[in-house]
Formats: C-alpha cells, sequence, structure tokens
C-alpha cells in the first residue's frame, strides 16, 4: 500500500533518525519520537521499524538503519510477532558489546545509565545549526 507524503516523511525521518544512534548504544521509541519533532508519536515509530524494509537496493533497510538500537522506555527490548524476534535483537545487541540481561520474567534488559543515548538533538541538527525542538511538560 502507498503511503501519504506525511507518512513517507515520517518513516524518512525515523530511519534517518534511528541511523545517527552510535553503535553500542540504544534509545527508547519515545525519545527517536522526540527528536524527530513528534513526542506523541512513539508507538509509530515502532510502526516504521516493523516495516522497516530487508531490500538492500531500498534507501532505508534493515541493512543500514540499526533497529537492533530501538528499545521501550524501560530499557526492554519490546516483543515480536515471532517468537524469537527479541532473542534475536538481544543477539545483535550483544554483538555491538551491550550486556543484555534476562529478568525472571524472560524479558531481556538493557542499562540505560550505561548503554543509553539521549540526546537533547540530534547531532546533524546540532550540526547544521537548528534549534532543538522545545515541549512543554505535556508532551514529553
Amino acid at each position: 500500500m502507498a503511503r501519504s507524503d506525511e507518512a513517507e516523511a515520517f518513516f524518512h525521518a525515523v530511519y534517518s533518525a534511528i541511523q545517527e544512534i552510535p553503535y553500542g548504544k540504544v534509545t527508547s521509541y519515545g525519545h527517536i519520537a522526540r527528536l524527530v519533532g513528534t513526542p506523541q508519536r512513539p508507538r509509530q515509530v515502532g510502526v516504521c521499524l516493523k516495516h522497516l524494509p530487508s531490500d538492500a537496493s531500498m534507501t532505508f533497510h534493515n541493512g543500514n538503519v540499526p533497529w537492533q538500537r530501538v528499545i521501550n522506555s524501560k530499557g526492554v527490548i519490546s516483543p515480536r510477532g515471532h517468537p524469537s524476534g527479541a532473542a534475536n535483537q538481544a543477539q545483535v545487541l550483544r554483538g555491538e558489546g551491550v550486556t543484555v540481561n534476562t529478568s525472571n520474567m524472560g524479558e531481556y534488559m538493557i542499562d540505560f545509565m550505561e548503554y543509553g543515548w539521549f540526546p537533547k538533538q540530534l547531532p546533524s541538527d546540532a550540526a547544521a545549526g537548528l534549534e532543538p525542538h522545545e515541549y512543554s511538560d505535556n508532551e514529553e
């Protein structure tokens, strides 16, 4: 199904932002939403990642967008539709040197204090001289 121009722009912004997450670091869906100027849309960030193409001929694909570096706001790898999805993400992150622990509930957890990446704005925006987005307390 074709995306609207607005949806296409959002997917592009999300994928571009995720490409800026450094190797060995993680951030949350909510923080990516905030960095692209839509703090109210963390779930849509997840939708973008769900639809990340595997086709390397596409501009954005799972080989150039480090999807594994985005986790939920509790520091937990979100479960996927496929039972091994979270385990696969944990394995890829471990390959980057990220310590992934398993909780008593079987959840894969990452320590944001050690591995979190939460800049006030995207490095590319800062380099371009853009001002960070400003939000009121109810938008965070």
